[in-house]
């Protein structure tokens, strides 16, 4: 197990997505990913360079050496903790895809757990990983990919499938994001895998954000969508990119 990890960046923001949405979090951003969504905004390949907020919430970032320690990551969150007292829920470990560094994040999480919630942000796709670290995690977010919108990474349902039956238990939600392109039948899809497991896992439509900020579906069809799912899912809901919408980190 190693103490250090490459961490692109170090933030304290809003959730904007899924079951925390409106939650301040302390973002903890890694680097790599085992996917390539057509649709994703992120930088995630390893460098030597992170970006750390030079102060919690002011959106300034600085430039910090990677990788970085379990040590200093904690101190962060300490000295942020004190800075603003019961302002944060939790701790958001995001990506690139923090389960290719699971047995590293098994050693982090009882660390860091003992300031902060977990909230576990992934792809779904490991599911061999989430059995390290699913006792030390308070949340845990799917992002299902669908092809309509994550391109040749939505191709992967059977992980999907088996994902699910491991998290469960877990605080576990599910997520896609949807565009106009987004057929009734992927939907379908979704929920089938959902109700295989429980079909009171909440699941989170997100409307595609477009490059320039635009919501690359139409109301009528997003509404279609929830239509099709809440008549599967005992708790279907409809939540855009809110961080975005907020022009925060």
């Amino acid at each position: 197990m190693s103490d250090s990890l490459f961490i692109s960046e170090l933030f304290s923001s809003i959730q904007g997505e899924g079951m925390l949405a409106g939650r301040r979090q302390i973002f903890v951003r890694l680097m790599e990913c085992n996917l390539d969504c057509r649709y994703c905004d992120t930088e995630f390949k390893k460098s030597e360079n992170g970006q750390l907020e030079s102060k919690p919430g002011s959106g300034m970032l600085i430039h910090f050496p990677q990788p970085t320690s379990l040590h200093t990551v904690s101190a962060i969150i300490e000295d942020w903790q004190t800075q603003l007292p019961g302002a944060h829920h939790s701790v958001s470990f995001t990506g690139g895809e923090p389960l290719l560094h699971a047995d590293a994040l098994a050693g982090w999480f009882p660390e860091i757990r003992k300031s902060l919630p977990i909230h576990l942000e992934t792809n779904g796709t490991l599911h061999t990983a989430i059995r390290y670290v699913k006792d030390q995690v308070d949340f845990i977010s799917m992002d299902m990919k669908l092809p309509s919108t994550a391109g040749s990474a939505g191709q992967s349902w059977e992980l999907h499938a088996r994902f699910l039956q491991e998290a469960y238990g877990g605080n576990l939600s599910v997520k896609v994001v949807v565009g106009e392109s987004t057929p009734a039948s992927e939907i379908r899809q979704v929920c089938d895998l959902i109700a295989a497991v429980d079909d009171s896992v909440p699941l989170f439509l997100q409307p595609l954000t477009m490059p320039g900020g635009s919501i690359g579906i139409t109301a009528a069809h997003l509404l279609h969508l929830q239509e099709i799912a809440s008549s599967r899912l005992s708790d279907v809901r409809v939540i855009p990119q809110m961080h975005k919408l907020l022009g925060a980190l």
